[in-house]
């Protein structure tokens, strides 16, 4: 194969890629109720147990083992969650509930289902002594959750709601977080017009601009918007550079092939460099990677499912890690496809797929039916991507990779 047509693998690229990546963001303090979606840029250690002090899991009566054969148990005090208990007495116990601090000596919970009240106090049912009460139940002990001076969460963590919810638990009001990652996009074609414009002969609507957008607003990111690019040189470069200058990052859709009126890729070239061009993946062949200005600057090609695949393997992963994310990789599952290719293709595939029930264990997968670049309603109505590796098909070709589309926020 002649250095012309040469594609580089998917690893080899993203290995490159990757390498290049580098966090270079200030950091800033945000209250914690709008900290989701931002990324650590300093580690959080706890300052408190989680829970403070022992408490009771389940509404009920804390006592010491040594009274639970007692006929009747004198009730001496009454706690709900927020009081302060005292100290519980030798031969009583105290009523609790659920989330209320037990009192010093307490050595388990016999559940209120368990008990009957009787004058002078509480009887533990026969049935429940019989099936055994034991030290320690019911009671939810001090640090259970977290413990104080543990390390809860490591620089580099994206903040979702179960990570604000842990830090709430331990007091913790604001957060040191990078600021958002400016990602500056631009599609590129004259034939295109946004939405709410009547087309005219030879237009089409752009499509990749929403996409991009969303794909990077669920990212945390700041959207710098840098609209569309017509197909002239001059056009391209000034655009470029402009968005250079605007924003951390710049991703461009369209205009990287080799056609006549495709600039995008000579732009690049007059005003940085290119790295990487063209790889072996299928949809996406003409993607490229270099700089603008020494601004990071990703090329997708102009066909939207080519834009949505390229975004998720290459662009994604590169954009947290300039973020500040340690965990760039979205997940992926092992899975069986029902109708692989056919015919064996030179590049990796990444299929658009739904999930179909099935009678075998694990997951499985079937392709959608047209898998044609230009239809995005088949990641629509799919439930994410199979990889299927290069010059494989047929039986060889079911056993592959799942990227499920809510892993990776399409």
């Amino acid at each position: 194969m002649d250095k012309k047509t040469s594609l580089t693998s998917v690893s080899a690229a993203r290995q490159q890629i990757m390498s290049s990546a580098r966090c270079m963001l200030t950091a800033q303090s945000v209250p914690l109720f709008h900290a989701r979606g931002r990324v650590l840029s300093e580690p959080v250690v706890s300052l408190v147990n989680v829970p403070p002090a022992d408490n009771s899991a389940m509404d009920g009566y804390a006592m010491r083992v040594e009274d639970l054969n007692l006929d009747i148990i004198p009730v001496s005090q009454r706690i709900a969650a927020g009081q302060v208990p005292h100290t519980l007495k030798a031969q009583t116990c105290a009523r609790v509930f659920t989330g209320a601090e037990v009192p010093e000596n307490t050595e388990l919970v016999v559940i209120q289902e368990d008990i009957e009240i009787v004058d002078g106090g509480v009887r533990i049912r026969s049935s429940a002594l019989e099936q055994g009460q034991k030290w320690g139940q019911f009671i939810r002990p001090s640090g259970q959750d977290v413990v104080e001076g543990q390390l809860v969460c490591e620089a580099g963590v994206k903040l979702e709601a179960r990570h604000l919810g842990v830090l709430a638990s331990m007091g913790v009001e604001h957060v040191n977080v990078y600021r958002p990652l400016k990602v500056a996009i631009a599609s590129t074609g004259s034939e295109l017009v946004n939405p709410g414009q009547a087309l005219k002969p030879g237009q089409i609507y752009n499509s990749n601009r929403f996409l991009l957008a969303g794909l990077v607003d669920q990212l945390g990111m700041e959207l710098v918007d840098m609209g569309i690019i017509t197909d002239e040189q001059s056009t391209t470069e000034t655009a470029l550079a402009l968005a250079a200058d605007s924003a951390d990052i710049i991703i461009t859709s369209g205009g990287v092939s080799e056609g006549e009126e495709d600039h995008v890729k000579a732009a690049v070239t007059t005003l940085g460099q290119l790295d990487v061009w063209k790889l072996a993946i299928k949809p996406g062949k003409p993607l490229a990677f270099g700089s603008v200005k020494q601004t990071p600057f990703f090329g997708l090609p102009g066909n939207p499912a080519s834009v949505l695949v390229t975004f998720m393997v290459m662009a994604r992963p590169f954009l947290l890690a300039l973020q500040g994310c340690t965990n760039t990789n979205g997940h992926s599952l092992s899975a069986h496809l029902v109708n692989p290719p056919k015919k064996p293709s030179i590049r990796q595939e990444y299929l658009r797929v739904r999930l179909v029930p099935s009678a075998q264990a694990g997951l499985t997968l079937e392709a959608m039916t047209n898998q044609n670049s230009g239809v995005l309603t088949t990641a629509m109505k799919g439930d994410g991507l199979a990889v299927v590796k290069a010059n494989t098909c047929g039986d060889e070709a079911q056993d592959v990779e799942f990227l499920p589309y809510a892993s990776y926020g399409v």
